[in-house]
């Protein structure tokens, strides 16, 4: 599968790099011999989608290598860096293409359009849309943020070439030179897009929000299995298309004993390994199965509801040995959970004096 996966990848940086490399033999040409700096700029903005797709390659392979001793989860996000690397690269051309647009708008020359030349042009726009219609379903197949941040590129050049039509028009219907001030608007776009590349490369190397409908999918496949009272603190921490490990936990009776515990979280990590491609490690909450602290638990809830930032109880248990009452609350992350907590820690010792309360603040990860 993980083999599959690097060969989908190589292959679709290949296609980009022959047909990327065609454009600038076409582009180059056509912009010398034509005059125009928005059509070398273009040609050279095309150059860097090649070099893109070496990136590409070379970052796959590395991401492949299995772990080690000094990388014992792999190097699986080596594959984020690349987009890194990636955005870097359209970002350098998109300031290389700023100033010398600049320069053409100060030192403007003459540039010429024959219908070959818009001819060129028009296919040109043509191969860039086919080129990033294959890197998005390339990417989209193989979840490669790399090959989605070319197609993403790809799409910007097929409207930014489009732009070259736009100065075609103008010199050759109405003798108007705008050849600097499309270049211009052609470098901020590209710069636009680098820096768009840039934020969706460090998003998963920074660390993103829980996908929800992931969330919601391992709640209710755990939940199916006999003995779990309910599942929560879903945390997935990515390193890497193929290796995401995580932790939850779930609730049990409290009768259950070691081996029962041991047999089922054994299961759960089995079936998720097998269903979501999830290394995860499984906690245990006790719940109070003989049910004498049901007033306690409605009056936690009635509490919980009025407040607002409060969106979730879970974990309760009271140890009669201590008489420590325990649950976890998910606090909204624009709230403040320790004077959230300390308000309902407060409201429930002042109706159960005789017990302490140990209170742990989660915080809510889904995206």
């Amino acid at each position: 599968m993980v083999m599959d996966r690097e060969r989908e990848i190589v292959r679709a940086s290949v296609y980009g790099i022959a047909g990327n490399l065609l454009l600038v033999a076409f582009k180059l040409a056509v912009g010398f011999v034509s005059h125009s700096i928005a059509i070398i700029l273009d040609g050279v903005n095309n150059a860097t989608d090649a070099l893109s797709s070496i990136v590409t390659i070379v970052g796959t392979k590395l991401a492949g290598r299995r772990p080690d001793r000094r990388h014992p989860f792999g190097y699986g996000r080596v594959e984020y860096l690349t987009s890194v690397v990636i955005a870097v690269i359209i970002l350098v051309a998109g300031v290389v293409s700023l100033r010398e647009s600049v320069v053409k708008i100060i030192h403007p020359g003459t540039p010429s359009y024959s219908v070959v030349t818009i001819a060129v042009i028009v296919v040109a726009i043509l191969a860039k849309i086919a080129i990033g219609i294959m890197f998005k379903r390339f990417g989209d197949k193989t979840q490669c943020e790399a090959l989605i941040a070319s197609g993403v590129d790809s799409n910007y050049d097929a409207v930014l070439s489009a732009g070259t039509l736009v100065v075609a028009a103008a010199q050759n219907l109405w003798g108007l030179n705008i050849d600097g001030i499309v270049g211009l608007i052609i470098s901020l776009v590209v710069c636009k897009a680098g820096i768009e590349v840039l934020r969706d490369a460090l998003g998963p190397i920074i660390g993103l929000p829980e996908d929800k409908k992931l969330v919601n999918a391992i709640a209710t496949y755990v939940n199916g299995f006999p003995g779990v009272r309910g599942t929560y603190d879903i945390v997935l921490d990515n390193f890497g298309p193929n290796e995401v490990l995580g932790g939850l936990h779930i609730e049990v009776d409290d009768a259950t004993d070691a081996r029962q515990i041991h047999e089922l979280t054994r299961k759960i990590t089995e079936g998720l390994a097998e269903k979501f491609h999830i290394r995860a490690i499984v906690g245990i909450y006790a719940a109070n199965s003989q049910g004498q602290f049901a007033d306690m638990r409605a009056d936690l809830q009635k509490i919980v509801a009025e407040e607002p930032a409060i969106e979730q109880v879970h974990g309760f248990y009271v140890d009669t040995a201590d008489a420590t009452v325990y649950f976890d609350m998910v606090v909204d992350f624009s709230a403040d959970g320790e004077a959230v907590r300390d308000a309902v820690v407060r409201a429930l010792a002042a109706r159960y004096p005789d017990y302490s309360f140990d209170v742990v603040i989660d915080t809510d990860y889904e995206e």
